[in-house]
Protein backbone atom coordinates (compact mmCIF):
# COMPACT_ATOMS: atom_id res chain seq x y z
CA UNK A 1 0.00 0.00 0.00
CA UNK A 2 1.27 3.43 -1.21
CA UNK A 3 1.18 6.28 1.14
CA UNK A 4 -0.06 9.91 -0.18
CA UNK A 5 1.60 12.81 0.86
CA UNK A 6 -1.20 13.68 3.19
CA UNK A 7 -1.18 9.90 4.89
CA UNK A 8 2.86 11.15 5.70
CA UNK A 9 1.93 14.68 6.93
CA UNK A 10 -0.80 12.98 8.95
CA UNK A 11 1.53 10.34 10.36
CA UNK A 12 3.96 12.81 11.56
CA UNK A 13 1.02 15.45 13.22
CA UNK A 14 0.32 12.66 15.03
CA UNK A 15 3.72 11.11 15.72
CA UNK A 16 4.39 15.23 17.36
CA UNK A 17 1.03 14.80 19.14
CA UNK A 18 1.96 11.62 21.28
CA UNK A 19 5.97 12.86 21.34
CA UNK A 20 3.84 16.64 23.02
CA UNK A 21 1.97 14.81 25.25
CA UNK A 22 4.96 12.35 26.84
CA UNK A 23 6.68 15.31 27.14
CA UNK A 24 3.87 16.92 29.14
CA UNK A 25 3.59 14.02 31.31
CA UNK A 26 7.33 13.65 32.42
CA UNK A 27 7.44 17.11 32.89
CA UNK A 28 4.34 16.92 35.56
CA UNK A 29 6.37 14.10 37.22
CA UNK A 30 9.41 15.60 37.17
CA UNK A 31 7.52 18.44 38.49
CA UNK A 32 5.88 16.39 41.36
CA UNK A 33 8.83 14.95 42.17
CA UNK A 34 10.49 18.68 42.96
CA UNK A 35 7.84 19.96 44.96
CA UNK A 36 8.08 17.43 47.16
CA UNK A 37 11.90 16.99 47.45
CA UNK A 38 11.67 20.89 48.15
CA UNK A 39 8.98 20.57 50.64
CA UNK A 40 11.19 17.45 52.47
CA UNK A 41 13.85 19.74 52.62
CA UNK A 42 11.99 22.50 54.02
CA UNK A 43 10.12 20.37 56.62
CA UNK A 44 13.45 18.59 57.49
CA UNK A 45 14.80 22.25 58.17
CA UNK A 46 12.57 22.33 60.46
CA UNK A 47 14.35 20.23 63.09
CA UNK A 48 16.99 22.80 62.73
CA UNK A 49 14.11 25.23 64.03
CA UNK A 50 13.33 22.10 67.17
CA UNK A 51 17.11 21.86 67.83
CA UNK A 52 17.21 25.70 68.55
CA UNK A 53 14.02 25.81 70.60
CA UNK A 54 14.53 23.39 72.52
CA UNK A 55 18.25 23.86 73.38
CA UNK A 56 17.19 27.54 74.46
CA UNK A 57 15.23 26.36 76.65
CA UNK A 58 16.79 23.89 78.87
CA UNK A 59 19.60 24.17 81.31
CA UNK A 60 22.42 24.70 79.40
CA UNK A 61 24.18 21.76 80.95
CA UNK A 62 21.78 19.42 78.73
CA UNK A 63 23.16 21.51 75.63
CA UNK A 64 24.60 18.41 73.89
CA UNK A 65 21.88 16.06 75.57
CA UNK A 66 18.70 17.53 73.57
CA UNK A 67 21.26 18.47 70.64
CA UNK A 68 21.74 14.49 69.97
CA UNK A 69 18.22 13.79 70.24
CA UNK A 70 17.37 15.74 67.80
CA UNK A 71 19.81 14.49 65.28
CA UNK A 72 18.93 10.92 66.44
CA UNK A 73 15.15 12.22 66.02
CA UNK A 74 15.94 12.36 62.33
CA UNK A 75 18.53 9.62 61.78
CA UNK A 76 15.85 6.87 63.90
CA UNK A 77 12.94 7.93 61.91
CA UNK A 78 14.97 7.41 58.39
CA UNK A 79 15.68 3.98 59.46
CA UNK A 80 12.29 2.91 60.87
CA UNK A 81 10.43 4.67 57.99
CA UNK A 82 12.86 2.50 55.87
CA UNK A 83 12.25 -0.64 57.25
CA UNK A 84 8.21 -0.83 58.40
CA UNK A 85 7.00 3.04 59.06
CA UNK A 86 6.17 4.09 54.99
CA UNK A 87 4.94 0.56 54.32
CA UNK A 88 1.99 0.83 57.38
CA UNK A 89 1.09 4.77 56.33
CA UNK A 90 1.72 4.57 52.40
CA UNK A 91 1.18 0.93 51.68
CA UNK A 92 -1.65 -0.30 49.65
CA UNK A 93 -5.40 -0.66 51.52
CA UNK A 94 -6.77 -3.57 51.97
CA UNK A 95 -10.61 -2.59 50.47
CA UNK A 96 -12.20 -5.42 51.87
CA UNK A 97 -12.13 -4.46 55.41
CA UNK A 98 -10.78 -1.18 55.57
CA UNK A 99 -7.59 -2.52 57.08
CA UNK A 100 -5.42 -0.71 59.52
CA UNK A 101 -1.58 -1.33 58.14
CA UNK A 102 -0.96 -0.55 54.52
CA UNK A 103 0.07 -4.20 52.63
CA UNK A 104 3.23 -2.62 51.14
CA UNK A 105 5.87 -0.63 50.43
CA UNK A 106 8.30 -1.69 53.11
CA UNK A 107 11.74 -1.57 53.18
CA UNK A 108 11.36 0.83 49.64
CA UNK A 109 9.97 -1.70 48.12
CA UNK A 110 8.47 0.86 45.49
CA UNK A 111 8.74 2.19 42.46
CA UNK A 112 10.99 5.06 41.28
CA UNK A 113 8.30 7.37 40.79
CA UNK A 114 7.74 6.82 44.47
CA UNK A 115 11.25 7.88 46.08
CA UNK A 116 9.73 11.35 46.24
CA UNK A 117 7.13 10.56 48.19
CA UNK A 118 9.07 8.50 50.80
CA UNK A 119 11.49 11.29 51.33
CA UNK A 120 8.85 13.84 51.89
CA UNK A 121 6.82 11.91 54.43
CA UNK A 122 9.92 10.95 56.42
CA UNK A 123 10.64 14.86 57.22
CA UNK A 124 7.35 14.40 59.02
CA UNK A 125 7.43 11.57 60.73
CA UNK A 126 10.50 12.90 62.52
CA UNK A 127 8.85 15.91 63.28
CA UNK A 128 6.57 14.00 65.14
CA UNK A 129 9.31 12.33 67.39
CA UNK A 130 10.82 15.65 68.11
CA UNK A 131 7.97 16.94 69.45
CA UNK A 132 8.09 14.13 72.46
CA UNK A 133 12.02 14.91 72.92
CA UNK A 134 11.57 18.62 73.95
CA UNK A 135 8.36 17.91 76.48
CA UNK A 136 10.69 15.11 78.19
CA UNK A 137 13.91 16.86 78.48
CA UNK A 138 16.06 17.20 81.01
CA UNK A 139 15.18 14.01 83.01
CA UNK A 140 14.43 11.26 80.29
CA UNK A 141 16.69 8.47 80.24
CA UNK A 142 18.63 7.49 76.83
CA UNK A 143 17.37 4.15 76.37
CA UNK A 144 13.72 4.61 77.26
CA UNK A 145 14.04 7.82 74.80
CA UNK A 146 15.68 5.18 72.38
CA UNK A 147 12.44 3.06 72.96
CA UNK A 148 10.20 5.67 72.13
CA UNK A 149 11.45 6.84 69.34
CA UNK A 150 11.96 3.83 67.33
CA UNK A 151 8.39 3.11 68.54
CA UNK A 152 6.96 5.77 67.61
CA UNK A 153 8.42 6.66 64.00
CA UNK A 154 8.24 2.80 63.14
CA UNK A 155 4.34 1.68 64.36
CA UNK A 156 2.06 4.47 66.32
CA UNK A 157 2.44 7.45 64.02
CA UNK A 158 2.09 5.61 60.90
CA UNK A 159 -0.85 3.96 61.78
CA UNK A 160 -2.44 7.51 62.33
CA UNK A 161 -0.94 8.51 59.07
CA UNK A 162 -2.62 5.27 57.59
CA UNK A 163 -5.99 6.34 59.17
CA UNK A 164 -6.35 9.51 58.25
CA UNK A 165 -4.40 10.55 55.32
CA UNK A 166 -4.42 6.94 53.06
CA UNK A 167 -6.57 4.27 53.00
CA UNK A 168 -7.72 3.87 56.53
CA UNK A 169 -11.39 4.27 57.77
CA UNK A 170 -11.08 8.24 57.94
CA UNK A 171 -9.13 8.90 54.57
CA UNK A 172 -10.15 11.47 52.32
CA UNK A 173 -8.95 10.65 49.29
CA UNK A 174 -10.93 6.88 49.12
CA UNK A 175 -13.00 6.37 46.10
CA UNK A 176 -16.00 4.87 48.31
CA UNK A 177 -16.96 4.65 51.99
CA UNK A 178 -15.80 7.50 53.29
CA UNK A 179 -16.26 8.21 56.73
CA UNK A 180 -19.36 10.44 56.82
CA UNK A 181 -19.15 10.72 53.12
CA UNK A 182 -16.11 13.01 53.47
CA UNK A 183 -13.52 11.58 55.07
CA UNK A 184 -11.27 13.58 57.61
CA UNK A 185 -10.19 16.98 56.71
CA UNK A 186 -6.64 17.69 57.98
CA UNK A 187 -4.93 18.69 55.09
CA UNK A 188 -1.51 18.81 56.26
CA UNK A 189 -1.49 17.37 59.79
CA UNK A 190 -2.77 19.54 62.91
CA UNK A 191 -3.80 15.66 63.93
CA UNK A 192 -1.73 13.29 62.09
CA UNK A 193 1.19 14.90 63.31
CA UNK A 194 1.38 17.89 65.64
CA UNK A 195 -1.16 16.02 67.96
CA UNK A 196 -0.29 12.05 67.86
CA UNK A 197 3.24 13.51 69.03
CA UNK A 198 1.60 15.49 71.42
CA UNK A 199 -0.56 13.06 72.98
CA UNK A 200 3.00 10.67 73.23
CA UNK A 201 4.54 13.85 74.84
CA UNK A 202 1.95 13.87 77.79
CA UNK A 203 1.71 10.62 78.23
CA UNK A 204 5.80 10.61 78.47
CA UNK A 205 5.94 13.53 80.84
CA UNK A 206 3.08 12.55 83.01
CA UNK A 207 5.08 8.78 83.70
CA UNK A 208 8.22 10.82 83.80
CA UNK A 209 7.32 13.36 86.34
CA UNK A 210 8.58 16.83 86.67
CA UNK A 211 11.99 17.78 87.39
CA UNK A 212 13.75 18.54 90.17
CA UNK A 213 11.90 22.24 91.39
CA UNK A 214 10.25 22.61 88.62
CA UNK A 215 6.93 23.11 90.55
CA UNK A 216 8.28 24.46 93.89
CA UNK A 217 7.18 27.90 95.30
CA UNK A 218 9.74 30.73 94.30
CA UNK A 219 11.61 28.35 92.14
CA UNK A 220 12.28 29.59 88.29
CA UNK A 221 14.54 26.63 86.25
CA UNK A 222 16.87 28.42 84.29
CA UNK A 223 17.35 28.13 80.28
CA UNK A 224 19.77 28.86 78.23
CA UNK A 225 18.75 31.25 75.55
CA UNK A 226 16.13 33.14 74.08
CA UNK A 227 18.08 33.59 71.20
CA UNK A 228 17.85 30.27 70.49
CA UNK A 229 14.05 29.98 71.15
CA UNK A 230 13.37 32.86 68.72
CA UNK A 231 15.76 31.81 66.39
CA UNK A 232 13.88 27.79 66.87
CA UNK A 233 10.53 29.94 65.95
CA UNK A 234 11.61 31.47 63.38
CA UNK A 235 13.03 28.78 61.37
CA UNK A 236 10.13 26.66 62.61
CA UNK A 237 7.57 29.19 60.55
CA UNK A 238 9.95 28.97 57.33
CA UNK A 239 9.65 25.15 57.23
CA UNK A 240 6.23 25.67 57.88
CA UNK A 241 5.52 26.47 54.54
CA UNK A 242 6.96 23.07 52.86
CA UNK A 243 4.80 21.82 55.85
CA UNK A 244 1.39 23.17 54.46
CA UNK A 245 2.01 24.60 51.04
CA UNK A 246 3.95 21.59 50.12
CA UNK A 247 0.81 19.30 51.03
CA UNK A 248 -0.34 19.41 47.98
CA UNK A 249 1.76 16.66 46.96
CA UNK A 250 2.18 18.16 43.92
CA UNK A 251 1.94 21.44 41.47
CA UNK A 252 0.70 21.88 38.10
CA UNK A 253 -2.84 22.85 38.40
CA UNK A 254 -2.67 22.88 42.27
CA UNK A 255 -0.02 25.47 42.22
CA UNK A 256 -3.16 28.15 43.42
CA UNK A 257 -4.08 26.02 46.12
CA UNK A 258 -0.39 25.28 47.78
CA UNK A 259 -0.19 29.17 47.62
CA UNK A 260 -3.41 29.66 49.13
CA UNK A 261 -2.26 27.14 51.74
CA UNK A 262 1.11 29.86 52.35
CA UNK A 263 -1.31 32.67 52.73
CA UNK A 264 -3.81 31.20 55.22
CA UNK A 265 -0.57 30.54 57.56
CA UNK A 266 1.13 33.27 57.31
CA UNK A 267 -2.18 34.65 58.53
CA UNK A 268 -2.78 32.42 61.49
CA UNK A 269 0.87 32.57 62.65
CA UNK A 270 0.77 36.26 62.81
CA UNK A 271 -2.38 36.57 64.54
CA UNK A 272 -2.10 33.86 67.16
CA UNK A 273 1.81 35.33 67.52
CA UNK A 274 0.07 39.35 68.16
CA UNK A 275 -3.06 37.99 70.69
CA UNK A 276 -1.27 35.81 72.76
CA UNK A 277 1.15 38.71 73.22
CA UNK A 278 -1.96 40.77 74.16
CA UNK A 279 -3.61 38.30 76.30
CA UNK A 280 -0.35 37.25 78.52
CA UNK A 281 0.55 41.31 79.25
CA UNK A 282 -3.38 41.71 79.58
CA UNK A 283 -3.60 38.57 82.23
CA UNK A 284 0.22 39.08 84.16
CA UNK A 285 0.66 40.97 87.28
CA UNK A 286 3.85 43.02 85.49
CA UNK A 287 1.96 43.50 82.32
CA UNK A 288 5.18 42.56 80.33
CA UNK A 289 5.26 42.04 76.25
CA UNK A 290 6.89 38.53 76.63
CA UNK A 291 9.62 37.06 73.79
CA UNK A 292 8.32 33.33 75.25
CA UNK A 293 4.61 34.41 74.47
CA UNK A 294 4.95 35.50 70.44
CA UNK A 295 7.40 32.65 70.24
CA UNK A 296 4.81 30.19 71.67
CA UNK A 297 2.01 32.28 69.86
CA UNK A 298 3.83 31.86 66.17
CA UNK A 299 3.78 28.13 66.46
CA UNK A 300 0.51 27.65 68.15
CA UNK A 301 -1.16 30.10 64.96
CA UNK A 302 0.87 27.32 63.04
CA UNK A 303 -0.48 24.03 64.42
CA UNK A 304 -4.26 25.74 64.57
CA UNK A 305 -4.03 26.16 60.96
CA UNK A 306 -2.32 23.44 59.51
CA UNK A 307 -5.24 20.93 58.76
CA UNK A 308 -7.26 23.83 57.28
CA UNK A 309 -4.77 25.73 55.16
CA UNK A 310 -5.94 24.64 52.14
CA UNK A 311 -9.85 25.53 52.65
CA UNK A 312 -10.44 28.11 55.11
CA UNK A 313 -10.71 31.46 53.65
CA UNK A 314 -7.92 34.54 54.94
CA UNK A 315 -11.12 35.24 57.54
CA UNK A 316 -11.30 31.84 58.64
CA UNK A 317 -7.44 31.50 59.38
CA UNK A 318 -8.11 34.96 61.17
CA UNK A 319 -10.24 33.50 63.37
CA UNK A 320 -7.79 30.02 63.73
CA UNK A 321 -5.28 32.44 65.15
CA UNK A 322 -7.36 34.38 67.06
CA UNK A 323 -8.93 31.48 68.97
CA UNK A 324 -5.81 29.95 68.75
CA UNK A 325 -4.24 32.08 71.34
CA UNK A 326 -6.36 31.25 74.53
CA UNK A 327 -6.36 27.67 73.42
CA UNK A 328 -2.83 27.33 73.98
CA UNK A 329 -2.90 29.65 76.93
CA UNK A 330 -5.51 27.24 78.15
CA UNK A 331 -2.84 24.17 77.58
CA UNK A 332 -0.68 26.09 79.75
CA UNK A 333 -2.86 26.41 82.75
CA UNK A 334 -3.82 22.97 82.59
CA UNK A 335 -0.59 21.35 82.99
CA UNK A 336 0.39 23.79 85.24
CA UNK A 337 -2.80 22.66 87.56
CA UNK A 338 -2.03 19.09 86.62
CA UNK A 339 1.47 19.31 87.33
CA UNK A 340 2.85 18.25 84.17
CA UNK A 341 6.31 19.37 83.32
CA UNK A 342 6.62 20.04 79.51
CA UNK A 343 9.87 21.99 78.90
CA UNK A 344 9.02 23.11 75.73
CA UNK A 345 5.53 23.58 75.99
CA UNK A 346 5.11 21.13 73.06
CA UNK A 347 1.28 19.66 74.31
CA UNK A 348 -0.15 23.11 74.75
CA UNK A 349 1.03 24.32 71.51
CA UNK A 350 1.21 20.86 69.32
CA UNK A 351 -2.03 18.92 71.43
CA UNK A 352 -4.18 21.92 72.58
CA UNK A 353 -4.09 23.92 69.15
CA UNK A 354 -3.56 20.53 67.39
CA UNK A 355 -7.18 19.69 68.67
CA UNK A 356 -8.33 23.39 68.08
CA UNK A 357 -6.54 22.96 64.55
CA UNK A 358 -8.56 19.84 63.15
CA UNK A 359 -11.96 21.39 64.08
CA UNK A 360 -11.56 24.47 62.53
CA UNK A 361 -11.62 23.07 58.85
CA UNK A 362 -14.51 21.48 60.03
CA UNK A 363 -16.08 24.80 61.15
CA UNK A 364 -14.55 27.40 58.96
CA UNK A 365 -13.88 25.46 55.36
CA UNK A 366 -15.12 26.97 52.67
CA UNK A 367 -16.65 25.25 49.82
CA UNK A 368 -15.19 27.21 47.15
CA UNK A 369 -11.58 26.05 48.39
CA UNK A 370 -12.99 22.19 49.43
CA UNK A 371 -13.25 22.06 46.04
CA UNK A 372 -9.75 23.71 44.79
CA UNK A 373 -8.46 21.21 47.54
CA UNK A 374 -10.58 18.04 47.66
CA UNK A 375 -13.10 17.28 45.37
CA UNK A 376 -15.98 19.53 44.07
CA UNK A 377 -18.14 16.68 43.83
CA UNK A 378 -18.88 16.86 47.63
CA UNK A 379 -17.76 20.52 48.38
CA UNK A 380 -21.21 21.71 49.48
CA UNK A 381 -21.32 18.66 52.06
CA UNK A 382 -18.11 18.71 53.51
CA UNK A 383 -17.26 22.65 54.10
CA UNK A 384 -17.33 23.69 57.51
CA UNK A 385 -20.74 24.08 59.16
CA UNK A 386 -20.43 28.31 59.07
CA UNK A 387 -20.01 28.10 55.39
CA UNK A 388 -22.98 25.60 54.53
CA UNK A 389 -21.50 22.29 54.98
CA UNK A 390 -24.51 19.98 56.71
CA UNK A 391 -21.85 18.85 59.73
CA UNK A 392 -20.22 15.73 58.17
CA UNK A 393 -16.67 17.41 58.24
CA UNK A 394 -17.20 17.76 61.64
CA UNK A 395 -18.20 14.87 62.69
CA UNK A 396 -15.23 12.72 60.85
CA UNK A 397 -12.70 14.88 62.35
CA UNK A 398 -14.18 14.25 65.99
CA UNK A 399 -14.07 11.01 65.29
CA UNK A 400 -10.45 10.95 63.95
CA UNK A 401 -9.80 13.26 67.28
CA UNK A 402 -11.18 10.23 69.04
CA UNK A 403 -9.01 7.66 67.46
CA UNK A 404 -5.97 9.79 68.19
CA UNK A 405 -6.33 10.90 71.08
CA UNK A 406 -7.24 6.69 72.29
CA UNK A 407 -4.74 5.11 69.57
CA UNK A 408 -1.50 7.19 70.88
CA UNK A 409 -2.42 7.31 73.87
CA UNK A 410 -2.94 4.01 74.51
CA UNK A 411 0.29 2.54 72.69
CA UNK A 412 2.59 5.48 74.59
CA UNK A 413 0.88 4.59 77.77
CA UNK A 414 2.48 1.24 77.24
CA UNK A 415 5.50 1.95 75.61
CA UNK A 416 6.33 4.00 78.46
CA UNK A 417 5.32 1.98 81.56
CA UNK A 418 7.40 -1.07 79.77
CA UNK A 419 10.01 0.70 79.98
CA UNK A 420 9.32 2.49 83.36
CA UNK A 421 9.15 -1.84 84.24
CA UNK A 422 12.30 -2.39 82.17
CA UNK A 423 15.31 -0.19 81.28
CA UNK A 424 13.82 2.80 83.46
CA UNK A 425 12.54 5.91 82.05
CA UNK A 426 14.35 8.73 84.24
CA UNK A 427 18.12 9.61 85.30
CA UNK A 428 19.31 9.70 88.63
CA UNK A 429 19.36 12.81 91.18
CA UNK A 430 22.68 13.34 90.53
CA UNK A 431 22.72 13.06 87.16
CA UNK A 432 19.66 15.28 86.63
CA UNK A 433 21.44 17.65 89.02
CA UNK A 434 24.56 17.80 87.40
CA UNK A 435 23.50 17.86 84.29
CA UNK A 436 23.15 15.29 80.83
CA UNK A 437 26.32 16.20 79.29
CA UNK A 438 28.50 15.27 82.42
CA UNK A 439 26.84 12.18 82.57
CA UNK A 440 26.38 10.80 79.13
CA UNK A 441 28.37 13.33 76.36
CA UNK A 442 31.90 14.05 77.79
CA UNK A 443 31.15 17.53 79.47
CA UNK A 444 29.36 20.53 79.17
CA UNK A 445 29.49 22.62 76.94
CA UNK A 446 29.98 25.55 78.97
CA UNK A 447 29.79 26.91 82.91
CA UNK A 448 26.35 25.64 83.57
CA UNK A 449 23.53 25.90 86.37
CA UNK A 450 23.64 22.77 88.47
CA UNK A 451 20.75 23.60 90.81
CA UNK A 452 17.80 25.39 90.37
CA UNK A 453 17.92 29.32 91.47
CA UNK A 454 16.12 31.27 93.80
CA UNK A 455 13.29 33.64 91.13
CA UNK A 456 14.26 37.32 92.19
Amino acid sequence: MSLTLQDVERLIAESELTQRALTVEVNAAAQTDFWLMFGGILVFFMQAGFAMLEVGMVNIKNTKNILIKNLFDASIGAICWWFIGFGIAAGKANSANNGFVGEDSYFLDIPMAGKSMWFFQWAFAATAATIVSGAVAERVTFGCYIVYAVGLTSFIYPVVVFFGWNGGVGGAWREENLLFDCGVTDFAGSGVVHLTGAVAAFVGASIIGPRIGRFDEGIKLPQQSVIFQTLGTLILWVGWYGFNGCSTLALGTLSNVAAHAMVTTTISAATCCLATVALTALTSADKVIDISAANNGVLAGLVSITAGCSVVEPEGAFVAGLIGAPVYMLGVWTLEKLKVDDVVGAVPVHGFCGIWGVLVPALFGSSTQYANAYYSARADKCAGIFYGGDGSSLAANVVFLLFVIGWTGATSLALFMACKMTIGVRVSVEVEESGMDDSKHGGKVFSATPVPTQEV
